[in-house]
């Protein structure tokens, strides 16, 4: 178990209770899984044979659901006390398989639908959980973070009405910026990066990947994702390069301007393999133009990781690049809802989050410092070690 001796030298705030809203149940259940098991090896390993109440379960979800009326209206309903819990409600906001009925039409389940229900499940919870906790891996209205024009915030809005609802906690996983969090100073914002398991993952699928500065390059696919790349590339010991987005700002289209062309600046990856790391990848075109410019300047194998693989214009560009060898993988974590289809690739991997969450729960219910599960250094430096020495 992992921060077994920080643990058992702490107590938890309360006995806690985990409350996944639907869309985000399976993974909750993977996450419950792993902190049944964490708790019962604690309470072995505890000598004193002191175990709070509540402390070891064979389960530690809650019954919940957000039933709707014909008319589309919906209510939060708990099906069991959690007076006196540590809550941790989970919530995908990107779940959009999920479908309810508008006067007999069938609605899919839209982020805002997803930010509503929640605020439902922590209305019908406030006043009796000992503390409120949300677990949002994907953060709702994370994109629209600034204001540019004349233009809502509606990222630093939903902060703000979370924490005026009584949540203590927001966990969320490499936020498209941070800085959102400067709208509630005086609550808990913690983002948290899944590198750790981006390599594991990446070792796992490649046998014969080589994590040194003469096989391996880190590509940065526009400024927004620098800091990922630049952490990744320090901690491997390997160069880095970027692209930045040249856009003609004179139109907009859906919303944005569009792309013109994406240039690079680096170092030449010729014969290197290349991981190139983002946040999300939502349309996908922007990572597959870079994953082809890569592959044009004689690369050798191109690894994308990113933390959502949301496909929003489907796989067929996806499936056409990997035929073409363009790209080799694309590693995505489970941390939102991804469309079955895209699972039976063959160019797809996994990168299992909920062994990580679990422990970041566990750690936040006994009110610890979370840098001992933020900081992933000492671990990727072991496994780099092991790789090499192997």
């Amino acid at each position: 178990m992992p921060n077994i001796e920080l643990l058992e030298k702490s107590m938890p705030v309360a006995p806690i209770k985990i409350a996944a809203l639907a869309g985000c149940q399976d993974l909750a259940k993977e996450v419950d899984k792993k902190l049944v098991k964490f708790r019962k090896e604690l309470v072995t390993h505890n000598q004193i044979g002191i175990t709070p109440q509540g402390y070891s379960e064979k389960t530690f979800l809650v019954d919940c659901e957000c039933p709707r009326f014909g008319t589309g209206e919906g209510k939060g309903y708990i099906k069991e006390s959690v007076r006196g819990v540590d809550l941790f409600i989970m919530v995908d906001i990107t779940n959009y398989s999920l479908t309810y009925k508008v006067c007999g039409h069938v609605n899919h389940m839209s982020p805002d639908n997803h930010y509503q229900d929640l605020k439902r499940i922590i209305s019908a919870a406030t006043g009796k959980a000992h503390r409120i906790n949300v677990i949002m891996p994907f953060l709702y209205e994370g994109r629209q973070h600034k204001r540019s024009k004349r233009e809502s915030l509606d990222c630093a809005l939903a902060l703000r009405e979370l924490s005026d609802m009584g949540v203590s906690n927001i966990i969320t996983f490499d936020a498209h910026d941070p800085r959102v969090q400067n709208a509630i100073p005086l609550k808990g914002f913690d983002n948290f990066f899944p590198t750790y398991q981006f390599l594991k993952a990446l070792l796992r699928s490649v046998p014969d990947f080589k994590p040194d500065n003469d096989h391996l390059m880190i590509i940065s696919p526009d400024e927004g994702a620098m800091s990922r790349a630049v952490y990744f590339s320090n901690i491997l010991g390997v160069d880095m390069g970027m692209f930045y987005k040249r856009r003609d700002y004179s139109t907009i289209v859906n919303g944005k301007n569009p792309i013109v062309a994406h240039e690079f600046l680096g170092d030449s990856v010729n014969g290197k393999d290349v991981i190139i790391i983002d946040d999300m990848i939502s349309s996908g075109e922007s990572m597959l133009d870079v994953a082809k410019q890569i592959k044009e300047r004689h690369a050798n194998r191109v690894f994308v990781c990113t933390t959502y693989g949301l496909f929003t214009d489907g796989l067929a560009k996806f499936d056409e690049y990997y035929e073409k060898g363009y790209l080799d993988k694309v590693i995505t974590t489970n941390l939102n809802y991804r469309d079955p289809e895209l699972l039976t690739r063959p160019y797809y991997v996994e990168a299992n989050m909920s062994k990580y969450l679990a422990s970041i729960m566990d750690i936040i219910n006994h009110d610890v410092s979370v840098e001992k599960v933020r900081s992933s250094n000492t671990k990727i430096i072991d496994l780099m070690n092991k790789v090499r020495n192997n």
